[in-house]
């Protein structure tokens, strides 16, 4: 309809001279590429007064009010499914199998409708307004789903290879929505899903969605951790900051549904992990595929992965791996993920891994903002008389480099996230009414900022550079930094009954007790005044490499203290 009155109009708009245009509300056009409304000045051909002859008349809108487009009725599921999809999309761009995204997360989303009655079940969830059967689906076949038998997701099934896998959840067509619409938001059930709901439901939200996309990713034991998704996500490679951009145009958005789909802050490491838990046991998942010593999450493969990007020796694996051996984090039965499981621990694998280094340099080096400095003098002694012979590793000069390529990396980081537009292009607003008044204030915006963006001589922003699994680069060409990697751990060893042990005797622990996590909600509180430098230092390096708090990873490093330590600790 709005394409047959708009199609005779072939005048580009005055502000990007692009031919797209549309109807208000109230009739008047208005550019869809920059949201210009203007007074449309129309040309009539009239033969009726004066033949041949040209009639310029200014249209003031249409007779009758055009009634408003609610597109199609759509369901909150249906939305985060959509946003799903488009996740799954951009893991699969960037590596991870097919299988993630056709099978895997398939079946999770699936299950998680059936678990809280919103799909494939005989009576899903209602709402008192009107009585929806979202149950049913022309593209699938719901019977043919085991959600209690996941033994295998290789299995060929037809109706989950294909694209209408991830097709609409509903099987209300494409038609203009009814009165049944809920007044307050573009979608069927916006209002009702924001209500309090029973306990043991699982409300799917935005940080969830990233939840179910590395439990997925974790099935498949693929080499991605929490902390490189969620990177990942900061970047700006898979959807979440305007995800709902994504929804097609007939799923209009506006009301309470921006409460359940506009995110006002980035996801949190803890927050998405825990969820992540939750959402295994709500949908009674079965024990994950083992994560083995050849697996890339397994902590001696993880370590490696740190321990180049961090440029440090490659001797401190074999004192990573021993640690690994001695306080039993290793084993399979303690990484794997089981949901049935309750007693186990929740692994933070990324996590455990950086903490084991910093236990092993603590070990070492002690990081006492004096072993190590005295060590780093006579390492530096050592490498200026003997330049042919490989190198002692100097921990100072370590710490110069490294500050200086992280201060450089986070103020990078910074200004990313100072340039970081929270608003979507798309005009976003609360009822139909609003529409014209917020395209008005869209156009003034644009405006603006093109005068401003001229007047500034501001540059675009450039292209986005590919992401990598390593945000620091040691490499041996690399002539920016030096490479620690072939540097020996000389003067910190010494040979002990045909074995290496360190020179150091001495250990600080982080705390002598930890805190009972129930009632405190930590195991233990990280003040940085309390602490060296130098620990804070290496805490800090970490905490930027895995973007999380550097209290999380100190946790870390307290739990591991106390397995180490614990016979002492007893004795204590």
């Amino acid at each position: 309809m709005e394409e047959e009155e708009t199609r005779d109009y072939s005048e580009p708009c005055m502000q990007c001279c692009i031919i797209n245009w549309g109807l208000t509300d109230e009739g008047k056009f208005y550019c869809k590429s920059c949201h210009n409304v203007i007074e449309r000045t129309t040309e009539v051909l009239t033969s009726d007064v004066v033949p041949n002859t040209k009639i310029q008349s200014i249209s003031k809108g249409l007779r009758k009010r055009k009634k408003i487009d609610k597109g199609w009725e759509w369901y909150v599921c249906e939305g985060f499914q959509c946003i799903l999809k488009k996740q799954a999309e951009a893991l699969q761009a960037l590596g991870v199998s097919p299988q993630m995204k056709d099978e895997i997360l398939c079946n999770f989303w699936r299950c998680y409708l059936q678990k809280s009655k919103q799909a494939y079940c005989s009576m899903p969830v209602t709402d008192n307004a009107l009585i929806s059967d979202i149950g049913t689906d022309v593209d699938s076949e719901p019977e043919r789903i085991s959600l209690h038998g996941f033994s295998s997701f290789s299995e060929s099934d037809g109706d989950l290879q294909t694209e209408s896998s991830f097709g609409r959840v509903s099987s209300i067509g494409k038609a203009s929505a009814t009165e049944t619409t809920s007044v307050c938001s573009g979608s069927v059930d916006g209002g009702s899903y924001l209500l309090k709901r029973k306990k043991g439901d699982l409300k799917m939200s935005m940080p969830m969605t990233l939840s179910l996309c590395y439990l997925a990713l974790l099935w498949l034991r693929e080499p991605v951790t929490l902390s490189d998704l969620l990177r990942f996500v900061l970047d700006g490679h898979i959807p979440y900051l305007n995800a709902f951009q994504c929804f097609p145009e007939e799923m209009k958005l506006y009301g309470v549904d921006l409460k359940i789909f506009r995110v006002e802050s980035w996801p949190v490491y803890e927050d998405v992990h825990k969820k992540m838990y939750e959402l295994a046991a709500f949908l009674d998942l079965p024990c994950f595929p083992a994560i083995t010593n050849s697996c890339f999450l397994h902590p001696n493969i993880l370590c490696i992965k740190y321990l180049m990007e961090a440029n440090l020796p490659d001797e401190l694996h074999n004192w990573t791996c021993r640690v690994v051996k001695k306080i039993n984090v290793g084993e399979t039965d303690f990484l794997t993920l089981d949901p049935v499981n309750k007693s186990t621990r929740k692994v933070k694998y990324d996590v455990l891994a950086a903490a084991l280094i910093i236990v092993v340099l603590k070990l070492l080096f002690l990081l006492d903002d004096q072993y190590e400095w005295l060590h780093a003098s006579f390492a530096r002694k050592r490498n200026q008389k003997n330049k042919e012979e490989c190198p002692w590793f100097d921990f100072k000069k370590w710490y110069t480099i490294i500050k200086k390529s992280l201060d450089v990396e986070q103020k990078k980081l910074d200004e990313e996230r100072a340039r970081c537009l929270w608003k979507c292009e798309k005009p976003l607003f609360y009822s139909a009414k609003e529409k014209y008044i917020v395209l008005k204030r869209r156009q003034t915006v644009v405006n603006l900022q093109r005068q401003f963006g001229s007047l500034s001589g501001s540059m675009q922003v450039s292209e986005k550079q590919k992401p990598s699994s390593f945000q620091l680069n040691w490499a041996e060409e690399n002539t920016d930094g030096i490479c620690f990697h072939g540097h020996i751990l000389e003067g910190i060893l010494q040979e002990k009954d045909n074995s290496l042990t360190t020179t150091n005797t001495k250990y600080w622990l982080c705390t002598v007790k930890l805190c009972n996590e129930k009632i405190c909600g930590h195991l233990t509180h990280y003040k940085e005044s309390d602490f060296p430098q130098s620990y804070q230092f290496v805490l800090n390096l970490f905490s930027f490499l895995l973007r999380v708090p550097a209290s999380l990873i100190h946790e870390e490093v307290c739990l591991i203290e106390h397995k180490l330590f614990k016979t002492k600790l007893r004795r204590r």
